[in-house]
């Protein structure tokens, strides 16, 4: 009996750090059977989450126009069931109380353990 291949799944980078996202992505897909897919803006983001269907979020809080927080407003008004975890180079104890109380699960901190960070989607994506 064939085993019916499974479908990947798809984690949305947001993040206005180009560099920093593309090695994310690289990272991810190298270390994991994930598929990638990155927005440089809040705008951006919210676009791919109405188009590609994402099975998980990684959003970074600091950005111009529209901050991590407010984009996550948006993400749960959308799919309030979409997993987002936060990524900042902001260690706050307050930041991170109002990231989970505004629906994220996770509050990561930059720079990025790799470990650590698969831990927290594989947490969400089994």
């Amino acid at each position: 009996m064939m085993e019916r291949p499974t479908k990947k799944k798809k984690v949305l980078l947001i993040d206005d750090e180009k560099n920093l996202s593309a090695l994310l992505k690289i990272n991810i897909e190298a270390t994991t059977d994930y598929e990638v897919i990155v927005a440089t803006s809040g705008r951006e983001g919210i676009e791919l989450i109405k188009t590609d269907r994402p099975d998980l979020v990684l959003l970074d809080i600091v950005m111009p126009e529209m901050d991590g927080f407010e984009v996550l407003k948006l993400i749960k008004a959308i799919d309030p069931q979409l997993p987002v975890a936060m990524v900042t180079a902001v260690l706050d104890e307050n930041e991170a109380k109002r990231a989970f109380k505004a629906g994220a699960y996770e509050y990561i901190s930059k720079p990025i353990h790799s470990e650590y960070l698969k831990r927290a989607m594989l947490v969400k994506l089994l």
